[in-house]
């Protein structure tokens, strides 16, 4: 091995390498294996962590609002490593969604409620009205 360095955008660690056979010089990357997350949903089953299904809640939430492709990463980038770097591999469903609303309040408050709608799953206008409420506070 020549030369190792970890690779920030991916988790994972790029290593120059040379044959000992040809000389010849090559590159590997290593995935850093993260151990699966279960997520607990509201009826108690459990289901894998699944990124894109964050990502395709929060696009939802923030879609025809200026909230960027970025932005909307950068949220599912920080949900996720919180989530990992809990020393339990199992989380609730509730707990995701209030990462995701704590981050989408202070990015975009239509957002917010768009995505707390569904989360929440408001029944009627007034428990719409009661999360207008603690917005607006």
């Amino acid at each position: 091995m020549v030369d190792s360095r970890p690779v920030e955008e991916d988790n994972s660690i790029r290593r120059r390498r040379v044959c000992d056979k040809c000389g010849k010089r090559f590159t590997t990357y290593e995935k850093i294996e993260n151990i699966p997350v279960m997520v607990i949903k509201k009826d108690m089953t459990r289901e894998p962590y699944d990124r894109n299904k964050l990502y395709k809640g929060i696009m939802l939430a923030c879609r025809k609002r200026a909230v960027s492709v970025k932005q909307m990463n950068d949220i599912v980038d920080q949900v996720e490593n919180e989530i990992y770097s809990r020393e339990d591999k199992e989380i609730s469903s509730h707990e995701i969604g209030t990462m995701v609303m704590d981050r989408l309040k202070d990015l975009d408050p239509v957002a917010y409620v768009r995505f707390a709608s569904v989360y929440r799953e408001f029944k009627d206008v007034n428990t719409f009205m009661e999360e207008l409420k603690k917005l607006l506070k």
